[in-house]
Order: structure tokens, then C-alpha cells, then sequence
């Protein structure tokens, strides 16, 4: 993943999230070690202190935890709490977003469903 300023997120929340990409496709498991803030810097050529900020976010929703003196590391349940946050958050968003633009074309329900379907059955 590349940082682009064409995202209107702010990287910390970039980089939360490419760590919560690495957790669901299991890259990451509990109890592994993440990297360091200066590592993620380095990486992705981005200030320590945001990088810091994106691990901050992730132990403040108890995705990742604290050992003193050896850093962050992944939560116990913490794919699943990515998963429950990415449902809770981000997909209702997407399908909010999805109707109001199917209402503005005036596409009915069932060819929006059916829409649905068929991207599905690609991936």
C-alpha cells in the first residue's frame, strides 16, 4: 500500500488500516508483533509520530495491546474486532452510500440486488 495525498483520509488512519488489512488476511495474528512506529516510517517514508498515531488508534480500539518496553502487538480477538468495526462502520457506509447513488439513477431495487450478485459471484 502507497500513501497518496488523492486519499482524503489522513495517513495515521492509513496506516491503521493497512495494519487491519494485514490482520484480516491473517498476515498479522495475536500475540505477533507489529511494527515499531519508526519502522512503519520507514516503510512507507512518513513521519514517526503519525505512524504512531495509526498504532495509537488501533490499542485505543483494543485491536492491538502495549508490552512495556517491547511495543505493540495483536490483540487477542482482534480480527474479529476489525471485522465487527468494519460491518458496524465502513460497509453500512458503502451501502448508504450505494442506494442514495442507485436513488439518484433511478435504479430499482432488484437490479441494484441483482448488480450485487453478479459482483460477488467475480470475486
Amino acid at each position: 500500500m502507497i500513501f497518496s495525498s488523492d486519499d482524503s483520509r489522513p495517513i495515521y488512519l492509513q496506516i491503521a488500516q493497512w495494519i487491519e488489512a494485514e490482520i484480516l488476511k491473517e498476515q498479522l495474528r495475536p500475540h505477533d508483533h507489529v511494527y515499531s512506529q519508526y519502522k512503519l516510517a520507514e516503510r512507507f517514508t512518513i513521519n514517526p509520530a503519525t505512524a504512531a498515531k495509526g498504532l495509537t488508534k488501533l490499542a485505543e480500539d483494543g485491536i492491538l495491546y502495549d508490552r512495556r518496553g517491547m511495543g505493540k502487538f495483536v490483540a487477542e480477538e482482534a480480527r474479529e474486532k476489525v471485522i465487527e468495526k468494519r460491518r458496524s462502520h465502513t460497509l453500512k457506509k458503502m451501502i448508504s452510500d450505494l442506494v442514495q447513488e442507485a436513488d439518484r439513477l433511478d435504479v430499482p431495487e432488484e437490479e441494484m440486488m441483482q448488480m450485487v450478485r453478479e459482483e460477488r459471484k467475480k470475486q
